[in-house]
């Protein structure tokens, strides 16, 4: 029998197909695998990841703020926080790793062991039943509890067969107050709750605002597999977190509790709506102290910026309220008229007035005035020791008449501006600073009138008719202290920045280059001692501000008392008065500046007016400046000048008695 072939050409064919069909498939799974593992590799890595592993964040310390402890060398040389990042702890869960027959009941248990409101227990419990692999439900618990969390939950879950890291810790840091309330409108705060994308905290304002871009640090991650064997803490960090830099202040803690309670006493005593002082280097511009009342608690910030009346508390006033400085102004209007004396004697010139000559001051009629200017009592002549003493609004609008005709308004307004520098930021460290107002020939008021006019230099003369901040006018007066050098007041002594390993490395250093002699010279040191000679006078027998008087010190200074504007006209009842001095006069540690800003408006028995500078803000100077320096550890320069009741007194030997007496004699010479 014929054997039948296996094939025909018909089965070939069909064989042909059969095996390119089989190549097709092996083609095509080919290019599905290279989908799969090439193309789509990201996704089914970050599908494996989802299932199996969590990429949580790990927080940075944001930078803090330190005292300035290197101010008083026998300090101790631990730094002192007004800031401190404390440790907390974020709980979240894992609502899919936690089987539905526990999810209450491991709800419930969280409860025992933190106190929450019936609404945030709901939202707790919905959180459990989530489609997500990590759900944040409470937020900035401590170290204690959350070591009780862990604790129960290591036997809950291990008997249960359930993910141990089903509920883990991120730790975060959150910002305490060592001193409370302290500093609070300089230093503000942060929000509790931070930006959702960038982990980042949104400042209140102040300081928190100012250096916001080096206070905040940069983003860790750490990978958390999900398993029975790692527990809730356990990680691979693939990206260190970077804490922020800390900012060093000039601030001295100390100093600034001595001022803020003597502060908080004289706002109390003079029944006023509040009020602020700074105490500067002259040298440097450091500002040492800086205390404003009432108070911004910055613990309860939510407080403040939700009603308009307290949030004017979060202000930093000496910084962001301008006023007319009235009698404080007297000092620069002297130093500006010496100015003028100096540039005329260069030029071979008259100068404008001898400051150790009688001057007549009966009449007030200055031009482009329709009323006299007027003194608190009449005097027929007066020197500058006598007019400083007794704070002539007439002897100053004379020798400023004297300028402008010798040297025109110009030489005048350009002195206030470009030489003493008002009308210009100073530039402190601080988001908002006022500038001020020095008025301008070719502008004018919402009124219309022009803001100079004929009668302005007189008005000016008198710290009228001019705006101010307070860091302006502590840095004039500095100018004064040091002999004759603008200084530019800071809050900033340095920023620091440590890395992983603990070493610090200076980001910048604002202590270079504060020698004087690089400074802008505005005055001469003979004008500087002569104006300090005549301030001497105010807090002795006869001055203004007698309650200014440091006890064991020589001091120096002027008071002022400003009548606010208020609907557009001076007020006779309600007053912004203010103290400024230096201490000690004749080798100088600090420019002191105290504002009460509307003090009750009454007669105090012994004492005079309590509205008046010399009678409210004088007496906070003394406490402060005597407190700090004591402090500072400054042996008292006037051996003799204590208290009535210091058995260590001798009047006739203290400093400026002599001097007193005998201006005492010529002052009733010149006016019998």
């Amino acid at each position: 029998m014929k054997k039948k072939k296996l094939t025909t050409r018909k089965d070939r064919v069909l064989l042909i197909y059969v095996s390119f069909f089989i190549f097709f498939l092996f083609c095509l799974n080919i290019v599905w695998f290279y989908k799969l593992q090439i193309l789509q590799k990201d996704k089914w890595n970050k599908l494996a990841s989802y299932q199996h592993q969590y990429l949580a964040t790990e927080y940075f310390r944001r930078g803090v703020f330190f005292s300035n402890v290197s101010i008083k060398t026998d300090h101790p040389s631990l730094k002192q926080p007004f800031v401190v990042e404390v440790p907390k702890f974020h709980l979240y869960i894992d609502p899919e790793s936690i089987p539905l027959k526990y999810k209450n009941q491991v709800a419930k248990k969280l409860f025992d062991f933190i106190n929450t409101n019936k609404d945030e227990k709901e939202k707790v419990f919905s959180s459990f039943y989530k489609k997500s692999r990590s759900r944040k439900i409470f937020s900035y618990l401590d170290k204690k509890t959350k070591e009780e969390i862990i604790s129960w939950w290591q036997s809950f879950s291990k008997e249960r067969k359930i993910v141990r890291n089903a509920i883990f810790f991120i730790k975060d840091y959150k910002r305490s107050y060592p001193f409370g309330s302290m500093l609070g409108q300089l230093l503000h705060t942060v929000q509790e709750e931070k930006d959702h994308i960038t982990f980042q905290s949104h400042p209140t304002g102040g300081l928190e605002l100012y250096f916001h871009d080096y206070l905040k640090g940069k983003l860790g991650k750490r990978i958390i597999t999900r398993s029975l064997r790692h527990p809730l803490d356990t990680g691979k960090v693939i990206e260190v977190p970077e804490d922020g830099c800390d900012v060093y202040l000039t601030i001295n803690h100390y100093l600034q509790a001595i001022t803020e309670d003597e502060l908080k006493k004289g706002v109390k005593n003079a029944n006023a709506k509040g009020g602020w002082a700074i105490m500067m280097d002259p040298y440097n511009g450091e500002i040492l102290a800086l205390a404003q009342m009432p108070e911004f608690n910055v613990l309860e910030y939510p407080k403040y910026f939700n009603d308009p009346d307290l949030t004017q508390e979060t202000k930093l006033k000496a910084c962001t309220d301008t006023f007319e400085p009235a009698s404080i102004m007297k000092p620069i209007t002297v130093a500006i008229c010496l100015k003028a004396n100096e540039e005329l004697e260069k030029n071979n010139l008259e100068i404008l007035f001898d400051p150790d000559d009688k001057l007549k001051t009966s009449d007030g009629h200055f031009p482009g005035r329709s009323k006299p200017i007027r003194d608190g009592r009449r005097h027929n002549y007066l020197n500058v020791d006598m007019a400083i003493q007794k704070s002539s609004n007439i002897y100053m609008g004379k020798i400023v008449d004297r300028l402008i005709n010798r040297l025109s308004d110009k030489w005048y307004r350009d002195a206030l501006y470009e030489m003493f520098e008002f009308g210009q930021k100073t530039n402190i460290e601080y988001p908002m600073e006022e500038v001020g107002l020095v008025p301008r020939f070719d502008k004018t008021h919402p009124n219309g009138t022009k803001e100079w006019s004929k009668a302005t230099p007189y008005s000016l003369a008198m710290g009228y008719n001019i705006l101010v901040n307070s860091f302006q006018m502590i840095k004039a007066f500095s100018a004064i202290a040091n002999g004759g050098y603008i200084v530019k007041p800071t809050f900033l002594k340095k920023i620091i920045k440590k890395d992983n390993f603990g070493k610090e490395k200076i980001i910048f250093d604002n202590t270079e280059n504060l020698a004087l002699e690089s400074r802008k010279k505005i005055l001469s040191e003979k004008s500087c001692k002569r104006i300090i000679k005549a301030m001497k006078y105010t807090t002795k027998l006869g001055g203004t501000s007698k309650l200014a008087d440091v006890y064991g010190y020589t001091e120096c200074g002027k008071s002022g008392t400003a009548e606010k504007i208020i609907n557009g006209s001076y007020s006779k009842n309600v007053h912004i008065s203010s103290f400024i001095g230096i201490v000690p006069a004749d080798n100088p540690r600090f420019v002191l500046m105290v504002v009460i800003d509307e003090p009750e408006k009454k007669f105090v028995p012994n004492l005079g007016k309590l509205q008046q500078g010399g009678v409210c803000a004088a007496p906070v100077f003394k406490e402060i400046a005597t407190r700090s320096l004591h402090y500072l550890g400054i042996q008292p320069d006037d051996p003799y000048g204590y208290s009535p009741a210091d058995p260590r007194r001798k009047i006739s030997k203290a400093s400026w008695f002599k001097e007193v007496e005998e201006l005492k004699k010529l002052y009733l010479k010149w006016n019998e």
